[in-house]
């Protein structure tokens, strides 16, 4: 049996031009991604992310545009699943209810996944910021949109 794993990221840029990343912790695995995760079924990727945000974020969001698919194999960190991500460029329709930290890493409680948000500025966003390929890949593909969205 071949296992999918698709997942939908959030790419949320606020008004000071930061862009809003998630520190995980997650069997003992520390990692940063961007907000958002898993496709339940009989869900479609933006009723996911828009869940996503409200779950994570207390936030509801609005889709703006597509920025990047996975377009090669990558394994799960955590199973034996094939990874697919989906990113959108997204902007939220009212104020982060979410709790935005300085520092990485900086959990608030001890739950079984622990998370804290922060921002970082989108023109020193690099893929050193994010720890899986995909988020690296959506890095770049950030960066090239916003250089011919400006020109």
């Amino acid at each position: 049996m071949f296992l999918f794993n698709v997942r939908v990221y959030g790419l949320l840029i606020n008004e000071q031009d930061e862009i809003l990343l998630s520190d995980e912790e997650h069997q003992s695995v520390r990692f940063s991604k961007f907000p958002g995760g898993g496709l339940e079924y009989g869900e479609g990727l933006l009723d996911a992310l828009k869940r996503e945000f409200i779950e994570e974020c207390e936030t509801p969001i609005e889709i703006l545009e597509h920025i990047y698919t996975t377009d090669f194999f990558e394994k799960s960190s955590f199973n034996e699943s094939q990874i697919i991500s989906i990113y959108y460029l997204v902007k939220p329709l009212e104020p982060l209810k979410c709790r935005i930290s300085t520092g990485n890493f900086d959990f608030e409680d001890a739950g079984v996944v622990k998370q804290s948000f922060r921002w970082v500025k989108r023109t020193a966003l690099s893929p050193d910021d994010v720890t899986f390929l995909t988020d690296k890949i959506a890095i770049e593909k950030l960066h090239e949109f916003w250089n011919k969205s400006v020109v």
